[in-house]
């Protein structure tokens, strides 16, 4: 490539982990807290978060081998491509890749604006104006502040990486702050006997408990999304090597430790019957132990890391096409780099845009289960499997971190996906399904068409 095509290395560790713990937060705990209870029925749903934290950091263990190793733009679809080969299966899963990150990467954008907007009901409830101009657009309100979020983070998006980086480092500060004065709350305001007010029934091992489980760990494994982020800025890394795990490893276990401690405070204080049927639980859990003023303002805090995730998320997405295109397996527009700015604008505008058409057409709870589906097979368990194939074909050498007790993090991811995959439900496997071999034909049908694999030499 050309310099003036050429991504510029800005993002240090700190950058690289504000980014990851601003796309894994988001507004993601705040709403999916009801609906964890909801699936457990109890304060026992507190599992469920060490559940997702557990698949989280063993999958982590293969995105830290797979980044420092091919520390460049696109993440997965790098890994992809390497680990089966750029010129046979490879090109084909890479281009699969690139294939449900056209929906999947929106649908992860669209879900933190959607959060965004759902959550911002409490304060739209409390001021008669605010519900005016809602009621004007009718029930496409939500989806309106959601399309102006994405159109937010596009904008801010649009400058040098080395000012997002800055950018980041202030909404993570938020983000982190919001978290602590929650658990102060809960820390100031414990009530041991709500925390530990399990149903009858709640340790009792059956299928319906599994069951359960399998459906909150889907919703705390979304709000663990985005641990990889880093991955796919690899190529605007600062020594990539040694930063790209640390960054891995350091958003994993600090995000875990401020959920567990979150959700614990929250139900120290409201009794779960209740956390089970309430959306704005953070707000509600400020509003009973600081007062509703109070609550408002934490409301405005928690909206601000929500818009983060959608930032964070919007950047890191961007640069998969980009990649992919400089690869020469997608549209070469997607691989200009703005001349000034040094980012890939065209990529950025494009997934903004699909985006917002997301953010106007979908539901909250139809977006998370989605994405998870579209993402398992391809994304987490394909990749896994390609790191086992890979270490066979480079050798421990070529990787400069290599994970403790290799293979068993390696195996643990990929029965953790799977069964996620499985607890999503019958209609995002089937949709997820239908999706990748739509993409393989449409594979198919452009490497005929250029006589790329497997069509070499077919006249």
């Amino acid at each position: 490539m050309e310099k003036s095509e050429q991504l510029e290395r800005g993002l240090g560790l700190a950058e690289a982990t504000a980014l990851n713990v601003t796309f894994m937060v988001g507004i993601g705990p705040f709403v999916v807290i009801p609906l964890v209870v909801q699936a457990m029925g109890g304060p026992q749903s507190l599992i469920a978060w060490v559940f997702g934290a557990i698949l989280a950091l063993f999958d982590g263990c293969v995105w830290a081998e797979l980044g420092a190793a091919m520390p460049q733009a696109g993440g997965s679809y790098v890994f992809l491509r390497e680990a089966y080969g750029p010129a046979r299966w490879g090109r084909l899963m890479s281009f699969l890749y690139i294939w449900q990150t056209l929906f999947q990467g929106p649908l992860s954008i669209a879900s933190g604006a959607l959060g965004f907007a759902d959550y911002s009901t409490y304060l739209t409830a409390k001021s008669a104006r605010a519900r005016s101009i809602l009621g004007a657009l009718g029930g496409h309100a939500e989806n309106a502040i959601a399309v102006a979020v994405v159109a937010l983070a596009v904008v801010l998006l649009y400058r040098r990486i080395r000012t997002i980086g800055r950018i980041s480092i202030v909404l993570c500060a938020i983000l982190i702050g919001t978290i602590l004065w929650l658990i102060y709350g809960g820390a100031t305001h414990f009530h041991s006997s709500l925390v530990f007010s399990f149903p009858t029934g709640a340790w009792n091992f059956s299928w319906i408990f599994f069951a359960g489980l399998g459906h909150a760990t889907v919703q705390t494994v979304y709000s663990y999304l985005g641990y990889y982020n880093v991955c796919n800025l690899g190529g605007e890394m600062k020594n990539p090597e040694r930063n790209i795990p640390h960054a891995i490893f350091f958003s994993i276990i600090g995000v875990s430790v401020l959920y567990l401690a979150m959700q614990t405070s929250i139900l120290a204080v409201i009794p779960w019957q209740e956390v089970a049927r309430t959306g704005a639980v953070a707000s509600l859990f400020v509003e009973r132990v600081f007062g509703s003023r109070w609550a408002e303002l934490a409301t405005v805090l928690i909206l601000i890391t929500a818009f983060g995730s959608v930032f964070s998320a919007t950047l890191g997405y961007s640069r998969v096409p980009y990649a992919a295109a400089q690869d020469g397996n997608f549209f070469s527009i997607f691989g200009r780099v703005h001349k000034k700015g040094h980012f890939p604008h065209v990529s950025l505008l494009a997934l903004g845009a699909v985006a917002i058409i997301f953010s106007f057409s979908l539901t909250l709870r139809d977006a998370i289960r989605s994405i998870l589906a579209m993402r398992c097979i391809i994304q987490f368990v394909a990749q896994a499997a390609g790191l086992i194939l890979l270490r066979r074909k480079w050798g421990a050498s070529r990787l400069p971190f290599r994970m403790w007790f290799y293979p068993v993090p390696v195996a643990i991811a990929i029965i953790g996906w799977i069964a996620i995959f499985v607890s999503t439900g019958l209609r995002p496997m089937i949709a997820a399904g239908a999706a990748a071999s739509v993409g393989i034909l449409v594979y198919l049908v452009r490497a005929n068409w250029l006589r790329e694999w497997p069509f070499e030499g077919v006249r």
